[in-house]
C-alpha cells in the first residue's frame, strides 16, 4: 500500500495538485487495500452488498463501506477505493490513478520494465495507460477462462468508446 501511495504521490505533483489533493491522492493509495487480507466470506458476511462480487474483489468495495460508516464523505475517493480492482466507467482522475498506480507500482515483479514505462506515461497518457492495463488484465482473465465483470466490461467501453 505504501508503494502505491507514493506512486500516486508522485502524480499528484506531476498533476500540480494543492497539498490537500495531494494527501487525499495518499490516502487512497494507503487505504485502498486495508481490507485485501481479510477471508472473503468473512466481508460477505460483514458487507452483504460485497456477497454478488468475486472473492478477490470484495475487500475494496468493503473498504469502502467502513471508510464511509467512519465518516469519510469524500465520493471520488470511496469510489476510487470501491472500485480499484474492477474498474469503473464512472472514475474521476482519482480512481483512474489508483487503478493504475495499484497495477503498476514497482514492487510487482511481473513485466518490471513494462510497468515502468507505463508508470512514466502517467500522468500525460493516464487513459492510454489505463486501456494498456485494462487490456492486460481482460486478457489474463479470458486466458484463464474466468468470467468477466460487467463493470469490467463498461470500464473497458468506457476507454476505448472516445
Amino acid at each position: 500500500m505504501a508503494r502505491v501511495a507514493d506512486v500516486l504521490d508522485r502524480w499528484a505533483a506531476d498533476f500540480g495538485f494543492s497539498e490537500r489533493r495531494t494527501i487525499a491522492w495518499r490516502a487512497a493509495g494507503h487505504l485502498h487495500d486495508a481490507l485485501r487480507d481479510a477471508p472473503p466470506p468473512e466481508l460477505a458476511m460483514r458487507f452483504p452488498r460485497t456477497a454478488s462480487l468475486p472473492g478477490r474483489a470484495r475487500h475494496g468495495p468493503a473498504a469502502a463501506i467502513l471508510l464511509r460508516r467512519e465518516g469519510l464523505d469524500d465520493a471520488e475517493l470511496l469510489r476510487a477505493v470501491r472500485w480499484h480492482t474492477l474498474g469503473s466507467r464512472k472514475f474521476g482522475l482519482l480512481g483512474k490513478a489508483l487503478y493504475a498506480a495499484d497495477f503498476l507500482e514497482p514492487g510487482r515483479p511481473a513485466r518490471s520494465r513494462w510497468r515502468a514505462e507505463l508508470r512514466a506515461r502517467v500522468p500525460a497518457e493516464i487513459d492510454l495507460v489505463l486501456a494498456e492495463i485494462a487490456a492486460s488484465r481482460i486478457d489474463y482473465l479470458l486466458r484463464a477462462g474466468r468470467p468477466l465483470q460487467p463493470r469490467t466490461i463498461r470500464f473497458w467501453n468506457s476507454l476505448v468508446a472516445g
